[in-house]
């Protein structure tokens, strides 16, 4: 409706569209989230999230309505046939913006459980987003590098704990967790550094979603494996809201979460070479998507 206007005057549109419906839902969020954290009764819980998922939902269904306020963008979308709101899921993808953020929201919400990112500690201080991301029970992980786990071997029962504790809150409700395999967003320069064997992907942390699926894989029943590409330049955060970004095109693969996917990923050695290399082999046909819809 308004993406004829200018990109200067659009992006500061958007973002104060963003912060009043951010201030909308807080209060109802923290509010619930002291609830949960004073009356820690397994019913209250459930009631309070079945509450923050469905507010959740709408608070993004918002930000979902103020981002087409101000884009053209053409949206070409594969693989949503299949997807079930009641259904839980592991969903993995390719990370080169904070963009994939928004744009994850925008293909699967209200489509899937509300999902939930594994975030850094530090990102606990975001104003009021912060509170709003503890209040929905995202998992705020310290991540401890292979250099600081093999001077403590101890660090990695700690990192497969923190996440089985953040997992068990996610047992009562369906739910989608969200992990970028990645680690970080995708630069020319973090894939020359690395020597990446891909052409268009960073190598694999297999560990964010091995620890996932050792912690609560009896749940989880589908993985959902997806590809963003927005063609030859990665947008930043300001080129999306500002309505600089033409197409974003998703690609999305449902793929069986079976027992060969399951096991001990910290005290399995076998299991953990095993599916460090399935990882690996996703991760190839990636990379092989990734440069089909790049060219097309």
């Amino acid at each position: 409706m308004l993406a004829f206007l200018p990109g200067f005057i659009k992006g500061p549109l958007a973002v104060l569209g963003y912060i009043i419906n951010t201030l909308f839902w807080f209060p109802l969020a923290f509010g619930l989230g002291v609830i949960k954290l004073l009356l820690p009764i397994k019913v209250v819980r459930i009631g309070c999230n079945w509450v923050l998922d469905r507010a959740a939902t709408l608070w993004i269904a918002c930000n979902n309505a103020n981002s087409r306020l101000f884009a053209r963008t053409r949206w070409v979308v594969e693989g949503l046939d299949g997807i079930k709101r009641k259904d839980w899921y592991l969903v993995v993808a390719n990370h080169q913006s904070w963009v994939d953020i928004l744009v994850l929201q925008r293909v699967f919400n209200g489509r899937i459980p509300f999902i939930k990112f594994f975030l850094k500690q530090q990102l606990l201080y975001v104003p009021f987003l912060g509170l709003c991301w503890w209040a929905l029970d995202f998992p705020f992980m310290r991540r401890h590098t292979k250099a600081q786990i093999a001077k403590n071997p101890a660090l990695a029962q700690k990192d497969i704990e923190t996440t089985r504790a953040a997992c068990e809150k996610f047992r009562h409700m369906p739910v989608a967790v969200m992990n970028f395999v990645e680690g970080t967003r995708f630069t020319q320069a973090k894939h020359d550094q690395q020597q990446s064997p891909f052409t268009h992907l960073l190598k694999p942390k297999a560990g964010g979603i091995g620890f996932v699926l050792t912690a609560m894989g009896d749940k989880l029943h589908k993985l959902l494996d997806v590809t963003i590409c927005y063609g030859k330049e990665i947008p930043s955060f300001w080129d999306f809201i500002s309505g600089r970004v033409k197409e974003v095109k998703v690609n999305i693969r449902v793929l069986p979460i079976d027992d060969k996917l399951l096991g001990d990923y910290v005290g399995d050695a076998e299991y953990r070479a095993r599916f460090q290399e399935w990882v690996n082999q996703l991760w190839a046909q990636k990379d092989a998507e990734l440069a089909r819809m790049k060219a097309n």
